[in-house]
Order: structure tokens, then sequence, then C-alpha cells
């Protein structure tokens, strides 16, 4: 996985991002704070122009750029001005180099803040030559403090808010990352614990991050697992419970076989074993089927089938044991038709029903089988003119080895409809029963049609 397109990633970064802006902006105006309220040496305008007056008399303006260059170095633009004009350069703000004429026609000492972080001083000083001047000076702090020590107050105060900062987030990462980890860690162990119900929910966090679709993809990992889990249980169950008569008659008829006098007397016990084995093999192979349908099927092949087809085929297998129970097969209807799925898989579903059908019909009856289209659908519907299904068994009778009122009437375990049931689930379509006007039973399966090509 790309870490720059996780959200994760970019939360962080954000984050950090936020963080450093903070420091930046919220450490220059602490320190200017911290060195105006904390400083305790003001600058006395008063005594900086008397040294300003001092020596430009003692050496001119040579000596007065060497002393303006050493206020520079304490934080401080000063120079003397007389008759307007300034005696040494020194850098003025457009907006202050225009307002300068004014306050220096006033005649009078000031300090001014033009803008938080700026003070400028006008004070009126008399030379021993008798001339007037002014001292004109700048500063960023109402004290006086030198530049390399208001870069180590900034310095230190910036760091500690980048501690300060770089904690809280680092803080909130850790809690916010090691909550949904933790959880899902007790879940993991629960889970390993033999606790299939074990789930992170809540903890894994409802936010779209990785470590919540972490934490839901393990719920529904979870919750895989504990249905498979118990589907087997209960396949292994009901297996167990529906082997145990067949496997009695068939321990049975071998002791008789055993105890029986000549051979054509074993010979027709050996005959029933070989039915009980029969009927062991395929109820066991229809608790396979029926237990790999449900897992979900993984991998199923999906093909397009053309159900038409599939029909006849199935219905040219069963003449044969309709035949010998006096039932005919009659295709009433049918169009072509196309859905998507497993081949294999319809043909059992088809298989199963048709032989249903067959089991329930009185002799000299017919079964009657239809296929057509439906919007973007495709129905076939199988009917038999046998007693039918009690109203209240309708719904059971597509459940695991259910057996209804009418099961004395033929052979089976109850596997046969659940296992079409199924098969619709995994192919996306519908199965429904219904006692049919004048008798016997109706099912009608209906399944998604692949569109025609245009």
């Amino acid at each position: 996985m790309n870490p720059f397109k996780g959200s994760l990633y970019w939360r962080l970064l954000l984050w950090f991002c936020l963080a450093n802006l903070l420091v930046l902006f919220l450490g220059g105006f602490l320190t200017r704070s911290f060195i105006e309220y904390t400083t305790a040496v003001e600058i006395n305008w008063d005594g900086l122009a008397q040294g300003a007056s001092q020596a430009y008399e003692q050496g001119g303006s040579a000596a007065l750029g060497e002393w303006s260059i050493q206020q520079r170095h304490e934080g401080i633009e000063a120079t003397l001005y007389e008759d307007g004009q300034p005696l040494y350069p020194i850098r003025l703000f457009g907006s202050i180099q225009s307002a300068l004429p004014d306050w220096l026609q006033g005649g009078r000492d000031l300090v001014l803040q033009p803008w938080p972080g700026m003070y400028v001083a006008v004070q009126q000083v008399t030379g021993k030559d008798g001339k007037t001047r002014q001292l004109v000076a700048l500063s960023r702090t109402h004290a006086r403090l030198r530049p390399q020590t208001r870069e180590k107050i900034l310095l230190v105060v910036q760091g500690l808010l980048s501690l300060l900062f770089i904690g809280l987030i680092g803080w909130w990462v850790a809690r916010s990352v090691a909550k949904p980890v933790e959880a899902l860690r007790d879940a993991t162990r629960r889970m390993t614990a033999g606790e299939l119900s074990a789930r992170v929910g809540a903890q894994g966090g409802a936010t779209p991050t990785e470590l919540g679709q972490l934490a839901r993809d393990f719920d529904a990992m979870a919750e895989r697992i504990e249905a498979l889990v118990a589907h087997d249980r209960g396949v292994l169950q009901d297996l167990s419970h529906e082997l145990r008569s067949p496997l009695a008659r068939l321990h049975l008829i071998l002791d008789f076989a055993q105890r029986s006098g000549d051979a054509a007397e074993a010979e027709a016990y050996f005959r029933q074993a070989e039915q009980e084995i029969g009927r062991l093999d395929r109820m066991t192979g229809e608790m396979l089927a029926l237990s790999r349908l449900e897992g979900g099927l993984p991998g199923m092949n999906q093909e397009p089938v053309p159900l038409d087809e599939l029909l006849r085929d199935c219905v040219r297998q069963a003449e044969l044991e309709a035949r010998s129970r006096g039932v005919g097969l009659e295709l009433l209807h049918s169009v072509p038709a196309t859905v998507l799925g497993s081949a294999m898989l319809l043909e059992r579903a088809l298989d199963n029903l048709i032989a249903n059908a067959i089991k329930f019909s009185p002799a000299g009856s017919a079964v009657e089988l239809s296929l057509w289209s439906a919007p973007g659908a495709v129905e076939l519907c199988i009917r038999d003119h046998g007693p039918g299904v009690p109203e209240a068994e309708l719904e059971a009778m597509f459940r695991p080895f259910y057996r209804g009122s009418n099961a004395v009437r033929a052979e089976g375990h109850g596997l046969g409809l659940a296992i079409v049931k199924r098969v619709m689930k995994v192919h996306g379509g519908e199965i429904q029963a219904q006692n049919a006007a004048g008798g016997g039973l109706e099912v009608r399966l209906r399944l998604p049609a692949v569109p025609k090509p245009a």
C-alpha cells in the first residue's frame, strides 16, 4: 500500500504542519510579550538623545555614524536630524518617512507606536553650540535588548512550544492508534481462546481511517468464521443424527445375513445392505454439496448458461425414472433464456426439483414444466399433481433435513430442496413454493437474465 495515498499519512502531515505554524506565530507573539513585560531595562530616550549629541559634537558625522552602528547592534536604529535633514542616514519605513517632517516641526518629544511591535521616538536635544537637534530612533521593543539576546529568547520560547505541541500531538496520535490496535489485540486473543463471538466493534474507531477499516474487516472476518464454524458444527450434528438410523439398519441386516441358514437368504440380506450403503452414499454426497453451498461457494465459476437447453437435458435424463413410476414429463412452454452462473449447480438444482416432483406424483399423472422470460429475469415453473404441502409447512420445507407430514409417501433425507434454495441464493435468484389450484405443488424459480447483446 502506498502510504502517500492513506488518510492516516495526510492527517499526521496536516497536524504536524499545523503544529509548526502554531509554534512559529505563537512563539513570536509570546517572545515579544515576554520582552515587553519582563525586561526591566526600558530605553532612556532622553539619555539616548544626549549620547547622540555628544558623539556628534566630538567627532561630527563620522562619530555619529559609529554611535548609530553601536545602537543598531543593540536593536535600535537612531540618528540626529538638523533642519529636517539626517546627520547620518538610517533605514526608515515609508509611512514613518512621510510623517517624520510633521513630527520634527512639532518641536516636542514624542514616543509613538505606529503599529504593534514598533516604537518611534523623537527627542529634542540642545548641543553645546546652542543648536537644537532632534533624535529620531526606531526600536521593535520598548526595552533595550540586544538582538542576540532577543534571538536566544525566541529560540528558547519556540523550542518549549515545539516540545509542548509535538508532545500533545504525539500523545493524541499514540492514543488514536493504540486504542484500535489494543481493541484488535484483545479481540484476537479472545478468538484464539475459542470465543468466536469476539468483535472489535466501536472500539476500533468509527472514522474511515486505515485502522478503522482494519477493525471493520476483522469483524467481518470474525463473523464469517463464526458462521462457518457454526454451520460445520450443525452439519456434523445433522449428519451424525441422520446417519444413525441407516447405520443401525445396516448393522442389523449384516447380523441377519451372518445368522442366515443358506446362501439364498444371505444374498437377499446382502442386497438390502447394498441398498443401505447406496442410501448412505447419496446422503453423504448431498450433505457435502449442501455444506459447500453454505460455505459461500468460493471461486465458483460464473459463465453464461443456456437455461432452456439445460432444462431439456434434465427432462431427458429424468424420463427413465418417470416412466418407471408411470409419470409423464411435459415441457409446456420454453423460450431461449441465458443466465450467469454454474451449469453444474443449476443442473443439480433442476434434477432435485424434477426428482422431487416425480416422487410425489401419482401414477398416470404428469409433471408440467414451463420456462418463460420476464423483465430482466427468467422464470421457471415445475408443477406436480401430488398431494401438495400443508400451508404451515411451505416455508419450512426448504430447511435442511426437514421432512413434512407427506414425507412417508417417498424416500428422502430432506436435503434436496435445501440444496435448491442455496443454489438459487448464490445465483442471486429466488424460489417459491405454493399449492396449485386443483391439487399438487407448484415450485417457481426466478433468476437474473443475461442481457441480450444489442
